[in-house]
């Protein structure tokens, strides 16, 4: 069990039942009575903001959550296949639970999946992984303004904005947090 002192940002808790991500939390006094506290929480499973108060030194539960490291295996329809690597036990985790992510997924990568009471719920990528690009139109000789842009498609199939100058077969190192193109590598 957590208390109301032990909060943080990012503190896993569960309340009614319910897994919740702290986002943010604030002490306040009101004019009489005693001290509560206001948090933002993020459901955990379906990604949903909510304010809650607590009052001083109530008590709430731990989420039962757990991270396990896996290798993507692959896309089998509306399922994203995982393996743990020590038992070889195969998970699937439902597309549209994990908003948006697929696209950042390759063949035998290795994430940190999450699991809420044994059930895969969701993955954490890295902040920002390489891709070769599979199709981008050639940037027009001349067309040198600053910050012009195309779409490149990558190897995964995710469409990124790209300056004019990256050509098919590139690899470009891509930010997973909002999907910006970060660079060229070699």
């Amino acid at each position: 069990m957590y208390s109301t002192p032990d909060f943080r940002k990012g503190l896993k808790i569960e309340v009614d039942g319910v897994p919740y991500d702290i986002v943010d939390f604030q002490h306040f006094k009101p004019g009489k009575g005693g001290a509560m506290i206001r948090t933002k929480l993020r459901n955990i499973l379906t990604g949903r903001m909510q304010d809650i108060t607590f009052r001083s030194g109530e008590k709430v539960g731990r989420a039962d959550l757990e991270t396990r490291e896996m290798q993507y295996l692959y896309r089998d329809g509306d399922d994203l296949i995982f393996m743990d690597q020590t038992t070889y036990e195969q998970l699937h985790i439902k597309v549209e639970t994990i908003d948006g992510k697929e696209g950042y997924l390759k063949e035998s990568q290795m994430v940190q999946v999450l699991l809420y009471k044994g059930e895969p719920i969701d993955f954490e990528l890295p902040v920002s992984l390489v891709f070769e690009v599979t199709n981008t139109e050639p940037g027009v000789k001349g067309d040198t303004v600053s910050n012009v842009s195309k779409p490149a498609t990558v190897e995964t199939g995710l469409i990124v904005q790209v300056p004019i100058f990256v050509n098919l077969g590139d690899r470009i190192k891509v930010d997973t947090r909002n999907g910006e193109y970060l660079g060229r590598e070699n």
